[in-house]
């Protein structure tokens, strides 16, 4: 998804009944691999995103709880949904690395929030983002650092 697809659909689905749960099934849908966990857009603004992921059994592990994996994936949809709302429109980015840090095992209804900087152009640069996971309680069971690589759109 272009970086201007997100804002444009975001902007024109989140007052819509039920348009929050329809961009999140198109963020699936561009995103199949992201798209296996459901998670469900509760926000976004630029540098900012919270997501909600449903615990079921297709994301737990042997463990009774929710897959390791599962988690990355949700970090990193909430990472990237704050950097690239708040993207210059000439610019795009990809992913470059991504790391963990698995506080607590994880169950029932999680909220992920990604916190991200703002660039002010499309200029080549690379930006880490951050997203802390929640619990029901409140409290954080994964944090994930994320890595953006900004550039300038290519010409088409």
């Amino acid at each position: 998804m272009s970086t201007n697809l997100i804002k444009k659909s975001y902007d024109l689905l989140k007052h819509v009944p039920g348009g929050k749960r329809l961009f999140s099934k198109m963020v699936g849908r561009a995103a199949p691999y992201t798209g296996n966990i459901k998670g469900e857009v509760l926000d976004i603004r630029p540098g900012y995103a919270r997501v909600r992921l449903a615990d079921r059994r297709a994301v737990r592990n042997h463990l009774n709880s929710i897959h390791a994996i599962a988690l990355v994936n949700l970090g990193e949809l909430a990472t990237g949904l704050a950097f690239i709302y708040g993207l210059p429109d000439n610019s795009r980015c990809i992913l470059t690395g991504i790391s963990a840090e698995y506080i607590k095992k994880a169950r029932g209804t999680l909220i992920a929030e990604g916190t991200a900087p703002i660039p002010e152009t499309s200029e080549r640069a690379e930006y880490t983002v951050q997203a802390e996971i929640r619990d029901a309680r409140g409290e954080v069971v994964t944090r994930v650092t994320a890595r953006w690589l900004i550039a300038p759109e290519s010409p088409r």
